[in-house]
């Protein structure tokens, strides 16, 4: 591969102020847990025809460390998603550092700056049946564009490249069972419409029964596990519809990425004093338990991703209506997702950073 910049000017372009200003827009992005959770969630900016994006598996919030983000040949990632291989950084760059899975995505995007998060709100709306019905009016102004479930990589960025050839102006992207993708001239712009964005799918949770008392005696019984700090978390536990939600099946990749293809629940009617037991089953120890009508609790071992992931679930829930006609990833997808390279990524995830505050457990 042709060594399109030289390291001195690629160092040049780190301290742009462009880089400047994606960085401090990244790790804004990266500190609000309505849009960003944990490692998911990547940004990019277009450079004279290189692509700095996020470095898979690293944190947003943490954008301003070195290495975060990956200089890659643009057009030489738009070659690769024309023929389906593999996008590598501009020559010279440390190879440990390896760009984001949404890649291809962000390199047939013709915008400067693309920002792609997991917008709970937006992902509250993605995954009903009737979701366009309801964005149209929602969004009703903007340049928006509806993108059928699609893997991340290069099904991905084919799917933005069909919407983007009957809408070339669009800027907004809701991906079906995923999340949002704002795309404009600069960072201020970018930041500015996803604002708009939110503001226009916030959708107010339900209140949910408190967690059951008793749920203190497991804890003292089992000093490996504990409540959760995040108290929303028990929602999953003690909300009827959040249930029925979780038992439907997977709503989107980051639930089968990091809590596994189906949510195990401990029926309220066996008794607490068989925890210890149902939590040591034969699959293995479980990092999260959740007893029906009762609430949520956390064993020592969970990841920080685990926990952010419950917390995006929880949050979600909350906020789908009791009425909506949902759909749910097929086995097929979910096989698929577990099958690709983004299972490796949910490892580079799980071990790449340490624990914030923006992210409650």
């Amino acid at each position: 591969m042709k060594d399109i910049r030289s390291s001195k000017e690629l160092a040049t372009r780190l301290d742009s102020a462009e880089i400047s200003a994606l960085v401090d827009f990244s790790t804004r992005l990266g500190r609000n847990p309505l849009l960003v959770q944990a490692s998911n969630g990547n940004t990019s900016v277009k450079l004279g025809g290189v692509l700095w994006i996020k470095a898979s598996g690293t944190w947003l919030e943490h954008a301003q460390w070195k290495g975060n983000f990956v200089p890659v040949d643009l057009e030489q990632a738009r070659e690769a998603v024309r023929t389906r291989s593999v996008i590598f950084p501009v020559a010279g760059t440390d190879l440990s550092s390896k760009p984001s899975i949404e890649t291809a995505m962000h390199a047939v995007l013709p915008h400067r700056v693309v920002a792609h998060v997991h917008s709970i709100n937006t992902i509250a709306w993605a995954v009903r049946r009737d979701a366009p019905e309801h964005l149209a009016a929602h969004l009703a102004g903007l340049r928006w564009q509806w993108i059928p479930y699609s893997a991340s990589g290069v099904p991905l960025a084919r799917q933005i490249e069909k919407a983007l050839s009957a809408s070339p102006d669009a800027e907004i992207f809701v991906l079906a069972n995923h999340g949002l993708v704002v795309c404009g001239t600069d960072c201020a712009a970018v930041e500015a419409l996803l604002l708009e964005v939110e503001r226009r799918l916030e959708v107010q949770p339900r209140v949910f029964p408190e967690p059951e008392p008793a749920l203190s005696m497991v804890i003292a019984r089992s000093p490996d596990w504990s409540l959760p700090v995040f108290r929303g978390l028990h929602a999953l536990a003690t909300d009827s519809f959040s249930r029925s939600i979780l038992k439907g099946g997977i709503l989107y990749p980051c639930m089968a990425m990091f809590l596994g293809v189906k949510t195990r629940m401990l029926p309220h009617s066996v008794p607490l004093s068989r925890f210890a037991e149902y939590a040591n089953g034969s699959d293995g120890q479980r990092t999260f338990v959740i007893i029906e009508d009762a609430g949520v609790i956390l064993h020592k071992q969970i990841t920080l991703e685990q926990r952010a992931t419950l917390v995006a679930l929880s949050r979600i829930t909350q906020r789908i209506d009791a009425s909506a006609p949902l759909r749910y990833l097929t086995c097929a997808e979910v096989t698929a997702l577990l099958n690709t390279d983004q299972h490796a990524y949910q490892m580079t995830a799980e071990t790449g950073s340490e624990a914030s505050a923006a992210h409650p457990s």
